[in-house]
């Protein structure tokens, strides 16, 4: 019993270093197709296929809850300069929101519109990319200003209750139907909704994602390209790299914006599709 030989119990340093080595191995064969994958989401067909996924589940939510739901494409408000809310917006996100149209609130304060739907997180679009609304490419905008920027990269695209595509004005506020203290209010309310709010409670206070729709008209010297506009039924994709060398040479529609309308996304009416120019 005493000459019996001990039993060791764990791994010798042979087995660890074996064991070591067969995992990196691994890693390394599976590197590239994790680098290729998150690339994939990267690239222009990674966007079209999120933005296509979304605009099915806003048609598909407009037709089961008889509302008008649509896809609200915005830059993250990235300043903390409530004098300057759209410093930093170059460089700023864009992302999807899902929306849905509601009456006029008991309360008076504001016109009926969209707010954001509630338990649905917006969707953080490619970082190396972004979108714009083709009228306003279109449009011979030089897009050489904030405002401009601000007003191209924001748009919706509405679905009615009977699932088809529709085109009709869109003004995106937050879900306590507050408009912005500026506008008049006495005393000046304040919503806690943290999607949609004015930009000085998202500047200051940390309240909120993206500047809703109650500013001035762009021609205003507060103006903000963030009013009530027509939802859009096209869209263009953009190279941020590419879009940001043109506008600081303020050149951004000339020397490249122009040529993108060629390759323009359109909506299908009917089945809510992207579908190419190309």
């Amino acid at each position: 019993m005493y000459g019996r030989a001990r039993r060791t119990v764990g791994l010798t340093l042979i087995e660890m270093v074996l064991v070591v080595a067969t995992v990196a191995l691994m890693v390394g064969f599976a590197a590239p197709a994790m680098r290729a994958l998150v690339n994939s989401f990267q690239s222009e067909g990674g966007a079209v296929s999120m933005v296509n996924a979304a605009l099915s589940s806003a048609r598909t939510m407009a037709v089961s809850r008889q509302r008008y739901v649509g896809v609200r494409f915005q830059k993250l408000c990235v300043s903390n300069d409530s004098a300057d809310p759209l410093k930093g917006l170059m460089d700023a996100p864009q992302y999807m929101i899902f929306i849905v149209h509601e009456e006029k609130k008991n309360n008076g304060d504001v016109a009926d519109g969209f707010r954001a739907m509630e338990g649905l997180e917006p969707i953080k679009l490619p970082t190396t990319m972004g979108l714009m609304d083709l009228s306003m490419v279109k449009s011979d905008a030089d897009i050489d200003e904030l405002f401009e920027l601000s007003n191209a990269t924001t748009f919706s695209i509405v679905f009615g209750p009977s699932g088809g595509l529709v085109v009709r004005n869109v003004r995106v506020r937050n879900r306590d139907g507050v408009n912005r203290p500026a506008n008049g209010l006495v005393p000046p309310s304040e919503s806690t909704d943290d999607i949609f709010n004015v930009a000085d409670t998202i500047c200051r206070r940390k309240r909120g994602m993206f500047i809703q729709d109650d500013y001035p008209p762009r021609d205003s010297v507060q103006a903000l390209g963030l009013g009530e506009e027509s939802s859009c039924v096209s869209f263009v994709i953009y190279e941020l790299p590419r879009l940001r060398a043109v506008y600081d040479r303020k050149t951004a529609w000339t020397d490249y914006l122009s040529r993108l309308a060629a390759k323009a996304f359109y909506v299908s009416p009917h089945t809510g599709n992207l579908i190419s120019s190309n």
